[in-house]
């Protein structure tokens, strides 16, 4: 009797506990957190802007909702945001900046004016709870499900085209069990809904950072005089004395009368330029360059730009 006794207690202990899906990281030894160090150091950091982050779905819309606070796009917002600093590969614009995005009533070439290399657009497209039970002779349990579904846009801000977009979907959930009357009861988790958005944003989040590298990092020349040549972008970039980069002349831009948006061509290389020296701070930062080849004209700066060598 005392065995059967202990087993009861034993399976009883067991079934209370409250079960979650986690997401384990693989761990990263010495020698491979060098490498990546290496890697992120080369990097040239792509600036960032995002436009918005909106709720497309019925969640929270009651007879008070408020748009310019919707609580799951902010919630998605914050969390892309946080992703994109700590890949550590981006440098993202202040809400000022961003200001001037929403002021835009389409897509178009004033994109430039934020300053940004690529703007992100995303919504949350679907969003849901469910609760689920389950009960056997001696014990139950209950699950509460949360599932979301998010979709980013990533637009090229010289040209104003949408490079990559896709739609990725997260899901988070609870359980609790009791056995004879012991055990956890379960009550509203709403850090599911943080889980179910920041699994489907980091499905997302790769692929956008894949996108920005198989581009060439883009600066432009800001001064060509007496004092040397200028271009902008600097340390935060990660920019350094000795890099290299191609100048180009920029391509002449067609409109597709098939689908209404501009085309931009390919430009060609005119100069070959090297960093000296990396100064300023924050949105002010520059660098300035010798010329190492070719020539520039210095009456038409702003038909070039200054392209990583890849």
């Amino acid at each position: 009797m005392k065995k059967i006794f202990y087993s009861i207690c034993f399976l009883i202990i067991i079934s209370c506990n409250t079960s979650q899906k986690i997401i384990q990281t693989p761990a990263i030894n010495a020698q491979q957190s060098v490498e990546l160090n290496n890697i992120d150091q080369q990097f040239l950091k792509r600036k960032v802007a995002i436009a918005r982050f909106s709720n497309e779905t019925q969640y929270a819309k009651g007879l008070f909702y408020d748009k310019k606070n919707d609580p799951i796009g902010k919630q998605a917002l914050d969390i892309l945001s946080t992703k994109l600093t700590s890949s550590g590969k981006f440098i993202l614009l202040e809400r000022e900046s961003l200001d001037l995005v929403l002021k835009e009533n389409e897509y178009n070439q004033n994109f430039q004016k934020i300053g940004a290399d690529y703007i992100i657009v995303g919504s949350v497209t679907e969003y849901g709870r469910k609760h689920i039970g389950d009960v056997d002779v001696f014990s139950n349990s209950k699950s509460q499900i949360v599932e979301a579904g998010v979709s980013l846009r990533l637009i090229d801000a010289s040209t104003g085209q949408i490079i990559y977009s896709e739609e990725a979907k997260g899901e988070a959930s609870t359980t609790t069990k009791n056995v004879m009357g012991l055990g956890k009861h379960a009550g509203y988790d709403s850090s599911l809904a943080d889980k179910a958005i920041s699994t489907a944003i980091s499905k997302l989040v790769e692929n956008i950072i894949n996108n920005c590298s198989d581009r060439p990092w883009k600066s432009y020349i800001l001064s060509y005089d007496e004092n040397g040549i200028i271009i902008s972008g600097g340390k935060s970039q990660n920019l350094k004395a000795g890099m290299r980069f191609n100048v180009n002349s920029i391509g002449k831009k067609l409109k597709n009368p098939q689908t209404g948006l501009m085309i931009q061509l390919p430009g060609k290389k005119v100069a070959e330029i090297e960093v000296t020296f990396t100064g300023g701070e924050s949105e002010g930062e520059f660098s300035i360059v010798n010329l190492v080849s070719g020539s520039i004209n210095k009456d038409l700066l702003n038909t070039y730009e200054v392209l990583e060598i890849k």
